[in-house]
């Protein structure tokens, strides 16, 4: 069976919305633990590429060269939610990176979050290059090219060599060979990579437990980078969303793309999961990676109590009152 239903939604017993889709585990012998619906199915990582995407800036210590807080470095593998904390940390990197924000390819945007939207259209100001959820990603960009000598116009191609050494960045975590990876042009415009969910699990199992790759200097890179996103985990995404919450545990390294994929990497457990909703839904993701962690037997208990917290059960219409459920329906193979 290429998918089953992941999740179900009830309203008054009456189902009202299915969630199918796919997941698959994988532990540190690159073997399938876990396998929910086709592991094979080609899925685009979307954003949850991009700490694959930030190692360039990790590998060229650029942090260091250009004074740059740990915090503003988690920024590079965020997809940020345009929050005050946010935007400050973006406009210091302006000023201390050889990046302008008219260089940035990402389109002008307004924030993600609501509060700060709403906030900046009251005050009538404009979009810029800066609130777009993957400007941290495109400041990397452009200070890697600076720093190696690619050129800054056409970074975005797949055939520049910025993209192609993240091109075979991918390739050596995920175990898939260049020719047999998908690609495609993401919603800011660069290269977005499509390989089997399983080997979508063997990048994060990886990203979890560096020692698993080969390459020294790959492998101290990635420690450096996971180890930013758990220290800082509210860059990564902001408050109650699902990308935060997991980093909060620093057993975790996890990151969500558009669409409905979610990637999380489990240090001690020594395990890497990659999951799909076909449907595009993210609203699910903390029903289904709770469900995981819950079937797995997960000993920090506290991480799925904020998950269950962030999406409960019970649904209550606008009054407070139940109304339905929201059910995990698959078992982990």
């Amino acid at each position: 069976m290429n998918y089953v239903t992941l999740v179900e939604e009830t309203r008054a017993g009456l189902v009202e919305n299915v969630h199918i889709g796919m997941v698959c585990g994988v532990n540190d012998r690159l073997e399938t633990s876990y396998q929910v619906g086709n592991q094979d199915h080609y899925t685009y990582y979307r954003s949850a590429a991009k700490p694959i995407q930030a190692i360039p800036v990790f590998l060229a210590n650029v942090i260091t060269k250009y004074g740059l807080t740990r915090e503003e470095a988690a920024l590079f593998t965020a997809s940020h939610r345009g929050e005050t904390y946010h935007i400050d940390a973006l406009e210091s990197m302006l000023k201390k990176l050889p990046v302008n924000e008219d260089e940035l390819f990402c389109p002008h945007a307004y924030p993600l979050n609501v509060k700060p939207r709403e906030e900046m259209l009251r005050k009538n100001m404009v979009k810029r290059r800066l609130y777009h959820n993957c400007a941290g990603k495109h400041m990397g960009f452009i200070t890697i090219c600076r720093e190696f000598g690619y050129p800054i116009e056409g970074y975005w191609e797949v055939d520049h060599p910025l993209q192609q050494q993240i091109l075979k960045i991918l390739s050596t975590l995920s175990e898939v060979p260049i020719s047999e990876i998908t690609i495609g042009k993401d919603g800011c415009g660069v290269p977005v990579f499509a390989i089997p969910l399983r080997n979508m699990a063997i990048t994060y199992l990886k990203l979890a437990c560096p020692d698993l790759i080969e390459d020294s200097v790959l492998q101290k890179a990635v420690i450096e980078m996971t180890s930013v996103m758990n220290e800082h985990p509210f860059m990564i995404a902001s408050k109650q969303f699902i990308c935060s919450l997991l980093l909060q545990d620093e057993n975790i390294v996890a990151k969500g793309g558009a669409q409905g994929v979610y990637c999380f990497g489990l240090k001690n457990e020594r395990l890497g999961f990659a999951l799909k909703v076909l449907n595009g839904s993210e609203d699910v993701w903390p029903n289904i990676v709770a469900s995981i962690l819950e079937q797995i037997g997960y000993k920090n208990k506290e991480t799925i109590t904020r998950l269950r917290d962030l999406k409960p059960s019970i649904i209550k219409n606008d009054a407070g009152v139940e109304v339905g459920r929201v059910d995990e329906r698959f078992n982990l193979g």
